[in-house]
């Protein structure tokens, strides 16, 4: 009896443990391994284990809540499957040679919180969809071949603190939406094909701790109402076209003190007024 026991009860272990998500998520994470050639992995996976012991994977009551594959030589695309991790909070793939596009539906992930694909090969345009994931905290897709516009429904995510989408091919103009997000404190957009001015509503941004737009092709008077900035820090907004006076202020925050590209395709730096403020200036 006290055998049959045991039995059972290790029986009833096994059976919850492999129960322990649904079939919708631990099939996106199997077709995650397979479309990213898992058997070249650093650290593989067991698929005939639970899905709570593959390296990476955090559950949390029978939901997969973290996805880190950090660095783990995943090659290849994300299949569209990988959506249906809809408790999902934290994805990151940083640093692997995954290539191809961002699914579409990115938007069903609503708990996602970060999203970390960047030092990847990933092309394409970000799907607008993001822009409905309310949740997001950190988008971090820098180190890519992403191209198209930057969608305007990101400016949807008022809880975004960091938006890095540096070393991609986007292009077209910064959206005005962008410079409603009150929360955010890391904006980095630099070495990308961006184009059209920076005005002045740059001044709504007032957690913002980092800004570069370094090495692209925006134009035009450089606003004084960044000075409004008080909270910023770190600023590089060197090689566009800016032109225009700054004040000492504003070009010894700039980490290149303000070298521009002018219409010939030179270096030129721009002109310092006395003043330490431009603001005093403009009034």
């Amino acid at each position: 009896m006290k055998n049959i026991a045991t039995i059972l009860l290790i029986l009833f272990f096994t059976l919850t443990m492999s129960a322990n998500v649904s079939f919708s998520e631990k099939d996106a994470l199997v077709k995650l391994y397979i479309a990213t050639n898992g058997n070249q992995w650093k650290k593989q996976w067991d698929l005939n284990k639970p899905v709570a012991t593959w390296f990476g994977v955090k559950v949390q009551n029978d939901k997969v809540i973290e996805l880190d594959l950090s660095n783990n030589n995943l090659s290849g695309v994300l299949p569209s499957e990988i959506v249906n991790l809809i408790h999902l909070k934290n994805l990151i793939l940083f640093k692997n040679y995954i290539s191809g596009d961002i699914p579409l539906k990115i938007g069903n992930m609503k708990e996602l919180k970060e999203l970390n694909i960047s030092f990847n090969k990933l092309s394409g345009s970000i799907p607008s969809s993001i822009g409905s994931i309310n949740s997001l905290e950190n988008i971090q897709l820098f180190m890519n071949q992403l191209s198209g516009i930057l969608p305007s429904e990101i400016g949807n995510l008022k809880n975004l603190k960091t938006l890095s989408l540096f070393n991609n091919e986007l292009e077209g103009k910064i959206p005005s939406s962008i410079f409603q997000l009150k929360s955010l404190k890391t904006l980095l957009l630099n070495s990308n094909k961006f184009i059209g001015k920076l005005g002045n509503e740059i001044a709504n941004l007032t957690q913002l701790e980092t800004l570069s737009l370094f090495d692209n092709k925006m134009d035009g008077q450089v606003p004084f109402d960044i000075e409004k900035l008080n909270n910023l820090k770190e600023m590089n907004i060197s090689y566009n076209m800016f032109s225009g006076f700054v004040s000492k202020n504003l070009a010894q925050l700039d980490t290149l003190n303000m070298t521009m590209i002018n219409n010939e395709g030179l270096a030129v730096v721009l002109k310092v007024k006395d003043k330490n403020s431009a603001l005093a200036n403009e009034e």
